[in-house]
């Protein structure tokens, strides 16, 4: 994994949500592989955290995704998404992440 320069003990990790956004959209590793021009194997690396993503293929993944990076990655864990973050209702959770209620009459203003 990549380190900070000038850091010589403190690795940095950047959490991703490749593989919730690949499913999504029904992609397989080498379907998103292909369209960044990287080796199936990297995206698995990312999804893994095994690897850190170098700026410019950051921006490629995010394009891939018509997403801002900050939606993709993150220098903190993302949230995860339980039946109990959907149902809580229109309220920020403990991370101060906004959760939207599955059910749409919780919703309504």
């Amino acid at each position: 994994m990549r380190k900070a320069r000038g850091s010589e003990d403190q690795e940095i990790r950047i959490y991703n949500r490749l593989a919730m956004l690949r499913a999504e959209r029904g992609w397989s590793r080498r379907d998103l592989a292909e369209v960044t021009g990287v080796n199936y194997q990297t995206i698995g690396y990312l999804e893994r955290g095994d690897y850190n993503p170098s700026l410019e293929l950051v921006f490629r993944i995010c394009g891939c995704f018509g997403l801002p990076v900050e939606a993709v990655f993150s220098p903190r864990p993302f949230p995860r998404l339980t039946g109990d973050a959907l149902t809580s209702g229109d309220s920020p959770d403990a991370a101060g992440t906004h959760v939207i209620s599955a059910s749409p009459e919780e919703n309504t203003p």
